[in-house]
Formats: structure tokens, sequence, C-alpha cells
């Protein structure tokens, strides 16, 4: 969905509706969590935010309240949207001039204990999305460094016309969003890192 103003709560909620019985509009669901598929563009960044249990825990409520999305010219439908599996989420996005408002649906949820603790979760896009794809948000303690880091692994080909035709534009705002959302993680976690 692509509007001139920022889209409403209202119109935010009715997209969704709309959404709830779509199905993925893609092949491989779930293929974030091991070997992405072939055919698709995979984008993976990774950034150190400190150390420490109390850095993990912070960035885990980060990824609960959609933290990692609140970028300003990209932002989550709502920030409330429990963390789990079938879950169906808006994303909007602002660019030239205009508002985009994509489905996708939580395909897992990542909760590990252990040497590397993990937390995060992937979503899949819907057909409404204007790419087609997965995308997966991780935190990850590792305890024998006390290193926290988070991790976006995505895997994505262009969906509706208006994203193939202005493919390099799109090309450069994923990789924006991922440059921010990772800026927006470590400015989650700058308060609890900068006590230690």
């Amino acid at each position: 969905m692509i509007t001139l103003r920022k889209p409403s709560a209202a119109t935010v909620q009715r997209f969704l509706d709309q959404q709830v019985a779509a199905p993925f509009s893609y092949q491989g669901v779930g293929s974030s969590a091991g070997q992405t598929p072939q055919g698709y563009i995979v984008d993976h960044t990774r950034v150190l935010l400190g150390h420490g249990e109390a850095v993990y825990q912070a960035a885990c409520a980060g990824v609960r309240g959609w933290q990692q999305f609140n970028l300003g010219w990209v932002l989550p439908g709502d920030f409330i949207t429990p963390i789990q599996s079938g879950q169906t989420v808006a994303v909007m996005g602002h660019a030239v001039g205009l508002w985009w408002l994509n489905a996708c649906r939580i395909v897992y949820v990542i909760d590990e204990t252990g040497p590397i603790a993990r937390f995060g979760f992937a979503y899949g896009t819907l057909p409404s999305h204007a790419e087609r794809g997965e995308e997966r948000f991780q935190i990850e303690w590792h305890r024998h460094d006390d290193g926290v880091w988070y991790d976006i692994l995505a895997f994505s080909r262009p969906n509706l016309l208006v994203a193939r035709l202005g493919y390099p534009l799109v090309r450069r705002q994923q990789k924006r969003f991922a440059r921010d959302s990772a800026a927006a993680m470590q400015r989650v976690v700058q308060n609890v890192a900068s006590t230690k």
C-alpha cells in the first residue's frame, strides 16, 4: 500500500485485517534459520552492542518493543505486537515523498539459552509487500567473552512492479535500513553499556 500521508493507526489496522489470511509470498519459509534459498539477494549485518547480561536483556527488550524499526523513516505498524509465531505485522517506510505500508508474518521465534543465548524472530513477506523474502532479527550473548551482538539476516527479491522498476533505490533503502536498525539497537543499550 502506497500513500502520500503517513498511515493512521486505523488505516494500519484495516490493512492488517486484510492480510491475516494471506499466504506467504515466497518459497522457503523459515529458511533464514538455515540455508537461504537460491535466487534471492542475501544481506547480513552484524554489530557488537556491548558486553554482559544487562546489555543482552536490554537488547532483547528492545526487540520485543520493535525498537529496531524505530527509525523515523521506517516504523512498525505498532510497538506492541507480541513477538509470537503467526502474528501479522505492518512495517511503514517513507521514501521519495511516499509512505509504503508492507505486511509480514512472524515465521518463528528464537529463545535459546546455553553457551550462546539467542533471542529474536524472523518474519516473512505477504503478497502486499513490495519485496518477497524473509528477515531475521537476532540478539546473541556469547558467554565465553560476554559479547552481545545484534544480527540481521535477510533474503529478498522484488515482488511488486514498483519495486522492480525502482530496484536500485530499493537496494539503497535496504542497506540504509540495516545500518539504521543496528544504530537504533546500539542506542537501546547505550545507557546500560555506559554504566558497566
